[in-house]
């Protein structure tokens, strides 16, 4: 059982596995693509062949239509399929709803990319699941000792000390339904308004069984009252409420530039920390650690000669 060096590199499409002839998450169109989730800067229309979750599979195709791909091969979680030359089993990734992580076997070996994961819990998607590996390649977007992500719980609490209206700007897809079903869970005196473009996600979470809760679609008549309002509304949406008057500006995301000032903050991230990349770690006792979207040097000097890091990025 020998790790191949060159199971995967980048090109100009993006993570090419040259044994099984696909990319994983490609930034441009490629006639094979395992998608690990929906979200835009990893699920790209024009793609001939996908594989992913069917959650993922509705929201491309809600965002692309007939672009989506040419053909979509839908697999469930921990049913394991071929493409070339490579076994891929899709893991649950915590990440939002169909978010999987891409567990590739090939030659004895068990490579396992993680796409973007959470492990803080999150009632609208399925939580993450664990599985062993020999290569660990793992997101490193906040891999940093130095970032550490707050309790969720409590930033959401922070909600319960406005009595304005609370303009809360948020990812449409996977964010925005995670904070819906956290407000009316902690916050419940909260009257939850949320924008046309974010009603359609939120029919294909509640089709697939994760209800994110009550709310009802935006009207101006009502944001009029001060009744305790939160409007959930995407970003573009956001920056162009910049004057708003008679609301509390919030911005919810794990990105420190994201926040509208110093202040008036809601930290809420939907990716692994230093911590939860140490426990993923743990849990998947791999030999070799590679890491992509991120800063890999502290991973590296933290594990030493006791595990192998490789900074693919």
């Amino acid at each position: 059982m020998t790790i191949k060096d060159d199971f995967l590199s980048f090109n100009t499409h993006g993570l090419y596995c040259k044994y099984g002839d696909f990319y994983l998450d490609p930034k441009e169109p490629v006639q094979t693509a395992v998608i690990s989730h929906a979200h835009a800067d990893h699920a790209i229309s024009g793609n001939t062949n996908v594989y992913c979750t069917a959650a993922t599979a509705a929201f491309m195709q809600l965002r692309y239509g007939k672009n989506a791909a040419k053909v979509f091969n839908i697999a469930a979680y921990n049913n394991s399929f071929i493409v070339g030359d490579v076994q891929i089993t899709f893991i649950s990734a915590g990440h939002m709803l169909g978010s999987a992580q891409v567990l590739m076997e090939y030659d004895g070996v068990r490579y396992l990319y993680t796409g973007d994961y959470k492990l803080q819990p999150d009632a609208t998607c399925e939580p993450i699941e664990w599985v062993k590996t020999d290569v660990l390649i793992t997101e490193s977007t906040f891999a940093d000792p130095e970032v550490l992500h707050p309790d969720p719980v409590a930033e959401i609490q922070k909600l319960n000390d406005i009595k304005i209206n609370i303009l809360l700007g948020a990812y449409g897809l996977g964010k925005s339904q995670r904070l819906i079903q956290m407000i009316n869970e902690h916050a419940p005196q909260k009257k939850i308004l949320v924008h046309h473009r974010i009603m359609p996600i939120n029919a294909i979470y509640e089709k697939h069984g994760y209800s994110p809760g009550v709310y009802q679609m935006y009207s101006r008549r009502l944001m009029k009252n001060q009744e305790e309002y939160v409007y959930i509304v995407p970003p573009f949406t956001f920056d162009s409420y910049i004057n708003a008057k008679g609301v509390k500006r919030l911005f919810a995301s794990g990105w420190k530039n994201l926040q509208v000032n110093k202040n008036d903050t809601l930290f809420i991230s939907d990716h692994v920390d230093w911590n939860d990349i140490l426990q993923a770690v743990e849990h998947t006792k791999p030999t070799q650690i590679w890491t992509l979207h991120g800063n890999g040097t502290h991973l590296k000097k933290y594990f030493g000669d006791d595990i192998f890091v490789k900074i693919l990025n």
